[in-house]
Formats: C-alpha cells, structure tokens, sequence
C-alpha cells in the first residue's frame, strides 16, 4: 500500500512508519519539524527512516490547508496514519493557541485531504486523556467520554467527533485510537520516563506528583506501533447492531471506530520510578509534589475491542521495556555529547 503518516519524525509516527516499511508498504511521512523540544531528536528518527527506498519525506506543517491541499492533490495515499499533533497535557495550559492549529485546524485539513483523495481508511491519534474525569476503571470506549480535564483531552475528543462526522457524510472509514501513556526508545524529552532517567542521572532530585499515588497502564512502543498498523489494516465498518435509542459511543451506524490501545495493566508510579533505578544502578532523589492541573490519578485501557478485531496483545513486560529504554538513552546521550 501507499501509506501517508503524518508526524513521521515523531515518536510514535516513526516507529509506525518504520513497522510500515519493513513489511513492503510505500510511506510518505510528513511532520514540520518544529521546536517543540529538540529538532535534532526529530531528524535523528528520520535518518532511521531514509535507508529505505520505499520512504519519502516532505516538511508540511498540517495547520497549513494550501501545503495540506496539494500534499493530498498528487498523493494517491490509499491509507493515512494521522500522528501529526501538537502534544502534551502541561503545555496545553500554557499555550492553547498551539493545540487549536494543530490538532483541530490540522485534523480538519486531513479530513478534508482523506475526502477528496479518496483514502480508503483513515487511522488517527486519540488520546487516553479523553477519559478526563470518568472514574470507572478499566476505561471502556463504550463509556462516555463528556468531562476532559485538559485543553488537549478536549482536541483528541473533538477530533473524534469530527471524524465521526467525516464517516456519517462521506462514508470515509476513520478509526480513533486512544494511546495510552506510551514510553520506549526514541521517546519524547518532555516524557516522564526521560525526565526521570536524565535526572536521576544527573543527581537531581525528580518531581512525583499526586505524592506518588498515581497509576498508568505504561505501553511499549512497540506494541503501540503493533496495534496501530493491526487497526490500520482493518478499515472501519459500520456496526450493523448499532442501536440509536442507545448509542455505543465506541462505534456508529457509520463507518467509524474507537479503540483504546495500551497495555491493560496499570502500575503505580512508584513502581515504575523503581524499575528505572533498578535499570539504572541508582536511586531517586524524590520530591512529591501534589497533582498538578489537567492531570488525572490513574488510567487503565480496557483494550478487548482492539484484541477482537485485530488479535492486538501487548508482549512487553515492565522491565524489558525499561531496559531497553535505558540501552537506547544511554547509546542516544553518549552520541549527543560527541556530536555536541
């Protein structure tokens, strides 16, 4: 297939692109490249991209509907990966003009790109946050989803509506997916798992908010990628016993899907800041701190939507994953510093 994944340089949008390509597929990756922390991280994931013939890159800032229009106007692009976003639950608080560009006025040009390119399938980044105040646990996507707590909960929430909206008036099959806290090589600076290596590295004390009484279903990147490609391979269909007197917020009468995607076991992150000291031979300098605004105490991905239609099962322990994040900070920071 030939397959458009914005936010290419990113995170999770490499590793999607690169699990993309291993298996034959032709990728556009598409990502602006922009300062929200280090670009040469951003182009560091590129250069793991371009050895492969079937991969192309183009510098497009999705807020941009002209750069957006002609990106989709010579693509032919049978599948798109929406990753493209502005990031970050703090940062929303500070800087909400950002979060309205990107992930509002950026969604709408791909729906509207997926419209007129006649993209078969469009699979986009939701967000765990999306579950805001709701306190039932494990997070169910058949659960309403109507108090978000942050500016950002609120985008990922109105990004499904607008798709829902795309799949009900052009019959354009979308999927949402809801990451849930995502961590692993090549991971963003402003994540805690990097905030916390580098600290407790460095002999900084680290900041446990909520005093330590906070729980995260903590997913692999690969499995991330995994299910991700999993979705985008199954195009979204109607669900034929959709019921309007009482509507399933997860699918529609519609071509259109919700799944969460995590790893269906919450720790507790004292557990998890304790896996990284193992990892690292050292231990934390803790300073606890109370919850902090847009924050939620605990999340936990009830994925048995995903498992059915897809066979989606997340393989990677606690302790592999961090191990092999500390392998990948440690080679990652030991080659920053020669080429610094």
């Amino acid at each position: 297939m030939k397959v458009l994944v914005t936010g290419a340089a990113g995170f999770i949008g490499m590793h999607v692109a690169r699990l993309l390509l291993e298996r034959g597929d032709e990728v556009v990756g598409v990502d602006d490249l922009n300062d929200y922390y280090d670009p040469r991280l951003k182009r560091a994931r590129l250069e793991c991209l371009e050895p492969y013939s079937r991969f192309s890159f183009r510098r497009v800032d999705v807020a941009d509907g002209a750069a957006c229009a002609a990106l989709f106007a010579g693509g032919g692009f049978e599948r798109v990966v929406h990753l493209a976003a502005q990031a970050g639950v703090r940062h929303s608080l500070t800087h909400p003009q950002a979060y309205v560009q990107s992930n509002l006025v950026g969604f709408a040009n791909i729906l509207e790109g997926c419209r007129h390119g006649q993209a078969r399938h469009l699979v986009y980044a939701s967000s765990s946050s999306v579950y805001g105040g709701n306190a039932r646990m494990p997070f169910s996507v058949h659960d309403e989803v109507n108090h978000p707590v942050s500016l950002y909960a609120a985008t990922k929430k109105a990004n499904e509506l607008m798709a829902h909206s795309y799949s009900q008036l052009y019959g354009l099959p979308t999927t949402g997916l809801r990451y849930f806290t995502v961590y692993g090589p090549w991971g963003r600076p402003d994540m805690s798992v990097w905030l916390f290596t580098r600290a407790i590295l460095e002999g900084r004390p680290i900041d446990v908010f909520n005093h330590g009484r906070m729980r995260r279903d903590f997913t692999f990147i690969d499995d991330i990628a995994d299910g991700t490609v999993r979705a985008l391979d199954r195009i979204a269909a109607p669900n034929p016993d959709f019921d309007a007197a009482r509507p399933d917020p997860g699918s529609s009468r519609a071509p259109y899907r919700i799944y969460n995607i995590g790893n269906h076991q919450p720790v507790e992150l004292m557990a998890f800041i304790e896996t990284i000291e193992r990892a690292l031979g050292r231990e934390a300098k803790k300073n606890f701190l109370p919850m902090q605004a847009g924050d939620v105490p605990a999340t936990y991905a009830d994925v048995a939507d995903l498992t059915r239609d897809t066979g989606f099962a997340p393989k990677t322990p606690l302790s592999e994953g961090i191990a092999r994040w500390v392998a990948w900070f440690n080679e990652y920071s030991a080659r920053a510093a020669k080429g610094a």
